[in-house]
């Protein structure tokens, strides 16, 4: 991985919209979307500050920190919503306060005009991400002429974009299906499709199935990377509350990284892994450190703006931006300086 500053610790990100499994979470989300739609309707006076997240793995920081009790609930609330798409939504709508995405995420929501910004770092992708083919097919170049499986998201754009150029092939030599990614182990065996843009835990299950990996994320390293963002009004009227939603993260962080065979064993509860499957996914992302979430966030450009040139780039090109982010209006480094210095301060 070729961070200006690189990330300690490897796991699995998150992407998009909620993949197959989970299913024993669902009711934790359905309840989050219960409560913020009642907490739309009233106006306590000092509401807690909102986090939405998908339920999914590069996240889970944040939901050990809420139920170990590292993160007060008088402050925090964590919640899990169904989708990517539905994080989305809730932050638009002024439902959330804050929420996890990936980057390629936050800077489409701001080309829209939703004024947030990047707090933290989180993980980057280190192979979670990945494009997975019939056994048939034994090269990048021989994908000319197949039906490519690609969920509608920017990060699934981005992977076929990087593979095509890296096969010396257009997207015209290829033929896109649309699907979910749940749909495309079912779409690798009917031959519906020659290949897949999938993700982890789902890749090695088609790799078991015996489909190959022709092209993953750690071959573009730096350019899928979660983030934590809040709202612009919230960063300004709230800011002891940011700095208790970085608390609450760096706190489930250190707990996962001091026993993660723990953190795994706790949260693989209600999902469709085993703690051993969850650990194996951990190995397709990165962590970010304390210190390198910093080093990316500061400086005049930031070190993330040239970090996430090349992926600016592909989403300007491939149509999903219309105009390359303002990165000092998108970042604060602000809330991130404040933590490191009162962390020393204690220490």
């Amino acid at each position: 991985m070729t961070h200006g500053a690189s990330p300690p610790l490897a796991g699995e990100q998150g992407r998009g919209d909620l993949r197959g499994g989970w299913r024993g979470r669902a009711w934790r989300c359905a309840a989050a979307v219960v409560v913020l739609a009642l907490a739309a309707c009233g106006e306590p006076v000092l509401p807690p500050l909102t986090v939405g997240m998908n339920p999914w793995v590069g996240y889970d920081p944040l939901v050990l920190a809420r139920d170990r009790g590292l993160a007060d609930p008088r402050r925090l609330r964590v919640v899990e919503l169904p989708s990517g798409s539905e994080t989305l939504r809730y932050l638009r709508n002024g439902l959330l306060d804050a929420a996890t995405l990936t980057l390629d995420e936050v800077l489409r929501l701001a080309d829209s005009g939703v004024e947030v910004r990047i707090v933290a770092m989180l993980d980057a992708s280190n192979g979670g991400d990945a494009v997975v083919a019939a056994p048939r097919i034994g090269s990048l170049a021989q994908l000319k002429g197949e039906f490519i499986a690609v969920e509608d998201s920017a990060v699934g754009a981005l992977l076929l974009h990087r593979m095509l150029k890296k096969a010396g092939l257009s997207r015209a030599d290829v033929k896109v299906v649309n699907l979910e990614v749940t749909e495309h182990l079912g779409a690798l065996r009917n031959a519906r499709v020659g290949a897949a843009v999938t993700y982890e835990p789902l890749a090695s299950a088609m790799a078991q199935a015996g489909y190959r990996r022709v092209f993953d994320s750690s071959e573009i390293p730096g350019e899928i990377l979660d983030v934590l963002v809040v709202r612009k009004d919230v960063l300004e009227q709230r800011p002891a509350d940011v700095d208790a939603l970085l608390g609450a993260w760096y706190a489930g962080l250190h707990v996962f990284q001091l026993d993660t065979p723990g953190a795994a064993e706790s949260l693989a509860q209600g999902t469709d892994l085993s703690p051993s499957d969850y650990l194996a996914v951990l190995g397709g992302f990165l962590f970010y450190s304390r210190e390198a979430s910093e080093r990316e966030l500061s400086g005049n450009p930031p070190a993330l703006a040239a970090q996430a040139k090349d992926m600016v780039g592909t989403l300007t090109e491939v149509g999903l931006l219309r105009q390359p982010p303002r990165w000092d209006e998108l970042i604060d480094g602000a809330p991130m300086r404040r933590f490191q210095a009162s962390r020393q301060a204690s220490q």
